[in-house]
Parts: structure tokens; C-alpha cells; sequence
């Protein structure tokens, strides 16, 4: 069945086909990425299926009994109103950091999304950089280069630093593994659910802001806080 996916992922008009094999031979793959611990472009060779927005979805779901992209992005906006006034009442660099951040904010529900995603580095003392990636032109040798040494990221194209974005897309293991994805947000949310789909480790650069994703955004697994993300739920409720 597996080998079976292979070729059904390339026909049109097939995803129900292809959604049924791969509910079916999700135990296997389940063994092979905790037993195995295969490198992600290994994992692409034999599960190409699983590299789908649609699929990631599902295979978030059959690991934790809970939806993906929905609840992320539902999740996010909640807490915005929190989160905001936790970045307003910084000070220093990184209250300026954040309150730049913040200004950038506009009616555009996707853009502010993805300022919210950004303070949460700053807020944590990590670098909004080293998640999202841009790039001007994706097909230029340096580019390619810093791409293959990235772990974990989410790369944004543009054509001219002014312009909307030409391409979102997510990597892993040096790998680009989605693209063609309409906003940061939803890039987010895919890289989080990769992560689990892939049984990976946070990379410590942005160990504290996946885990406040994880834990007090979509609230998996939040018995267990480091203290910066303790504290920061704290400030939340207050």
C-alpha cells in the first residue's frame, strides 16, 4: 500500500484515495519515524503523500485527536488581546523591538498574525530570523546554500523588498517541504504540525517560542512549562 501511494499522490483528482491509503498505513509510519528516526528527505521518498497541507492536517489529528490549521489560527487570534498587552508593558530594546512590531500590525488578519508570531520570539529572547526567512530570489546560489543549512524555518519570496510575497514555504532538514502557502500563519501552523508528523526536537534557537505555540497556544501537553513560558502565561491571565 505504501508503494501503491507513491504513484496515486501523482494522479488528479485522487485525494480520497490517497487520504484512505495513507489512514491505513498510518501505524507504519508512525513505527518508522520513532523507530527509524529517518531524515526528513528520506521520509519525502517514502511518504511524498504526507507533504500536503491537507495531509499534514490529518496526520496531526491522528496523533493528537486534535485539528491543525483551525485551531492554530483560531488560537492565535484569541490570545492576540493578551499577548499585546504583554508586549506593550516591555521595556528597553526589546520593548521598542515589540512596540515596532506591534505598529506594524494592520487590518490585514494574516499580517497580524504573523507580527504576533514574530513578538513572541522577541518577547522570548529569540530572533524572529532564525523562524522566518526572506529571500528575493529563490533560485540564486546563496540563497539555495542557506537553505540546505536550515533546520527548522519558514522561508518568505518576494520578487522586490517592497512587494507581497511571490512564495511562503517551510523547511526542514535543509529540505523545502511546503510551498505555495498563502500566508506566514498557515506556514506556521504546517511546521508545527511537521514537527509532530516527524516526532522532531525543537531546535534550541526557537525552543521557547515552539513550545508557547505548543503548550499555551494550542495548549498540548501544558502541564509542563519551562519558566519563561510559565511566566508569560502568567502575564497573560493577569
Amino acid at each position: 500500500m505504501r508503494v501503491e501511494l507513491l504513484s496515486d499522490c501523482k494522479k488528479r483528482n485522487n485525494r480520497e484515495i490517497v487520504r484512505a491509503k495513507m489512514e491505513r498505513t498510518f501505524a507504519l509510519r508512525r513505527q518508522e519515524v520513532i523507530s527509524d528516526v529517518p531524515m526528513t528527505s528520506d521520509v519525502q521518498e517514502r511518504w511524498p503523500a504526507l507533504f500536503d497541507v491537507m495531509e499534514v492536517n490529518a496526520e496531526f489529528k491522528r496523533i493528537t485527536t486534535m485539528p491543525l490549521q483551525s485551531r492554530f489560527l483560531s488560537q492565535l487570534d484569541l490570545h492576540s488581546a493578551s499577548l499585546l498587552r504583554v508586549f506593550s508593558k516591555q521595556s528597553g530594546q526589546q520593548g521598542k523591538k515589540l512596540k515596532d512590531m506591534a505598529a506594524m500590525m494592520t487590518e490585514d488578519i494574516d499580517a497580524g498574525r504573523e507580527c504576533l508570531i514574530k513578538g513572541l520570539c522577541i518577547y522570548l529572547n529569540e530572533d524572529p530570523e532564525d523562524l522566518v526567512k526572506e529571500y528575493m530570489d529563490m533560485t540564486e546560489a546563496n540563497t539555495l546554500r542557506e537553505v540546505e543549512g536550515t533546520t527548522v524555518g519558514i522561508y518568505v519570496a518576494r520578487e522586490t523588498p517592497s512587494n507581497d510575497y511571490s512564495d511562503v514555504g517551510v523547511i526542514l532538514e535543509g529540505v523545502v517541504v511546503l510551498h505555495d502557502l498563502e500566508s506566514v500563519a498557515l506556514a506556521a501552523a504546517m511546521l508545527f504540525g511537521l514537527m509532530y508528523a516527524l516526532n522532531m526536537n525543537y531546535p534550541l534557537k526557537l525552543r521557547y517560542t515552539l513550545e508557547v505555540l505548543q503548550k499555551v497556544i494550542m495548549e498540548l501537553d501544558a502541564s509542563d512549562l519551562s519558566r519563561k513560558a510559565q511566566n508569560l502565561k502568567r502575564k497573560m491571565h493577569e
